[in-house]
């Protein structure tokens, strides 16, 4: 028996639409962005496929406007330095007090090399099972890709967390020479640490100390980065310079600087933090307040 044409149609239609909505639930290949929109990218995902989208206006921090913290540039600066040239270069985890520039410094590192080829992919936790897929997307690419983590942490249980273990080291699909991971964590082991995972340390005989399997656990992923950068809470003095640096960044002349002192303290007193992002808050404020 023969379908009538009308009939015909509309099963025809029905079968494609029908397909349409299959595609949007199913996979998809990640696709190669457009290399040159852009020196930064995001990978967000989308239902269950991930896109890689330019990142339009990069925040413009340059590594001289980033003052208080020498030791930590110096080491980034360093690292980031060998990756470029093709040497190598560790994973890096930068931890410690919130606002104190840990990611501004990334930024900055950003800005400093892009124009020898150096690229950041920014990778939500919730995304980094995705991080596999990420690797081989650039991996024959000529420029160099730090793949950033931002305020980096995890619970019990989270998937991207084995993911990002098996990248940094112990699996047969690892990163490609042309890619770090670089995270920021208020956390230096990435994971929550209980009063009553103590009462798993071992001790001998002779006095040693061993932490049991809890802990190793949750010391195993961080470990994994081969270059800690630690920060570290500012005293009064060192938050007054970065003040002092951005009042500049934003033209304030001196005068106004020694002026602004007092405010910056009862500023940072009201915040509870003498933080570097705190400092740059009211920098902003008092600069926008003072303008002629």
């Amino acid at each position: 028996m023969s379908l009538a044409p009308d009939t015909l149609l509309q099963l025809v239609q029905r079968a494609e639409a029908l397909l349409k909505r299959l595609e949007a639930v199913l996979p998809q290949p990640l696709v190669a962005p457009d290399w040159s929109a852009s020196i930064a990218f995001r990978y967000r995902r989308r239902g269950a496929s991930g896109q890689l989208l330019p990142v339009r206006h990069v925040a413009h921090v340059r590594l001289s406007e980033l003052v208080e913290v020498e030791p930590q540039k110096e080491r980034l600066l360093r690292n980031t330095a060998q990756f470029v040239a093709g040497h190598a270069a560790n994973n890096v985890l930068l931890t410690g007090a919130r606002g104190t520039g840990k990611s501004s410094l990334i930024k900055a590192c950003l800005n400093e090399f892009s124009d020898r080829g150096l690229r950041l992919i920014e990778v939500d936790k919730a995304d980094l099972v995705d991080l596999p897929d990420l690797v081989d997307l650039v991996a024959d690419r000529p420029e160099r890709f730090v793949v950033f983590c931002d305020d980096l942490s995890f619970d019990e249980g989270e998937p991207g967390y084995k993911a990002l273990k098996s990248i940094l080291d112990g699996s047969v699909s690892q990163a490609s020479d042309n890619v770090l991971i670089y995270a920021t964590s208020n956390r230096r082991h990435l994971l929550p640490e209980y009063m009553k995972e103590n009462l798993t340390y071992q001790h001998t005989e002779d006095g040693e100390v061993h932490p049991g399997e809890v802990i190793e656990e949750k010391i195993s992923l961080s470990e994994r980065f081969g270059l800690w950068v630690s920060f570290y809470p500012f005293s009064q003095d060192e938050y007054l310079a970065i003040v002092a640096q951005w009042l500049r960044g934003f033209g304030v002349g001196e005068d106004e600087i020694a002026a602004a002192r007092q405010p910056s303290l009862v500023w940072a007193l009201e915040r509870g933090s003498r933080s570097g992002r705190v400092a740059f808050q009211f920098a902003k404020d008092y600069a926008g307040r003072h303008a002629s």
